[in-house]
This record gives C-alpha cells, structure tokens and sequence, in this order.
C-alpha cells in the first residue's frame, strides 16, 4: 500500500508540525509502532504476533505482504479491545463482591457491637469479659429458645430499649 519512503516522509512532516491532521494511516503507525515494542519484549509471542513483527520488519513488502500486514493489524487491534473489555469486565465483578464483602464486615461489626453493648465484649481490647466457651454457651441456650417465647420478648424490650437509649444520647 504505502511504502517505507512515503512513512519516512510522513513523519519528518510530523515531526516539523507541518502536517495538521493525523491521518487514519498516521494513527496506523503510531499503533503499529507501539504494539511492535511491545510485542518484541514478550518472550514467546504467538505465530500471529511473529508474523506482524517479520512483515513490519521487511523492507520490501509486496502488496500481498500490505495486505496481510493490515490483517494482522486489525486482529491486533481487534485483541487488545478484548483484552480491555475483560479487564473492565473483571473490574465490575470485583467491585460487586467487594460491594457484599463489605456489606458483610458492616452486619459483623454491628453483631460485635451489641455484644459491647450489652457488656459481654471489653471495649478496649475486643475480648469477652468472661470466658469463651461460658459466653458461647449462654449463647447456644439462647438460640435454643422458640421465637415466640416469653422470655425472648422480655429480652427484645430490654434490648430495644437499649438501643434507643443509645440512639438519643448521639
């Protein structure tokens, strides 16, 4: 298509300011230029990538050599769009699971702080006032108890009345 001649021009123009529009074919360079560093660093780049740099790197290229060249190009291209669209993807997936971690840890400090609440956790050290297993199993009595016991609705006013007392003292 074009040859090395006309790029040698094109970019002493560019260099010298005096071209004001970048061309599609300018903007072809440009991504050529860079993809080749790239691709030259990898250690083993693909039969594809091999081939982009020998006909880039050929200095006699037939127009059959253009036009696989420019194949190459638009797959390149075509690649590093999808890799770009999987990194985004990537990134909303983990914003998502690091939206309900955090819901989560938020519910788990709340449950940490109604045992400081209630006096059952020292507030400076984060460590129960009284024994583990005797705290756990004051806990798995309470969890043995039915939902529409009375006991149960005794310690729900206490505790809501708790938690108001400690809403109107903020």
């Amino acid at each position: 298509m074009y040859t090395r001649q006309y790029w040698a021009i094109i970019e002493a123009l560019f260099k010298q300011k005096q071209v004001a529009n970048v061309t599609s074919e300018e903007g072809k360079t440009d991504f050529l230029t860079e993809r080749l560093s790239y691709l030259r660093g990898l250690k083993s780049p693909n039969n594809q990538q091999a081939l982009l740099i020998l006909l880039a790197d050929k200095e006699k290229r037939t127009p059959d050599d253009d036009r696989k060249l420019n194949a190459l190009l638009r797959a390149e291209k075509a690649e590093v769009r999808a890799q770009k669209a999987r990194a985004d993807a990537a990134r909303i997936v983990n914003a998502e699971k690091i939206a309900e971690r955090k819901a989560r840890d938020h519910e788990l400090y709340n449950s940490a702080g109604l045992l400081i609440l209630a006096g059952l956790v020292d507030v400076t050290t984060g460590k129960p006032v009284m024994d583990r297993g005797e705290l756990l199993g004051a806990l798995l009595g309470l969890a043995k108890v039915p939902s529409n016991d009375q006991q149960r609705g005794d310690w729900k006013r206490q505790g809501d009345a708790l938690l108001a007392k400690k809403e109107t003292k903020k």
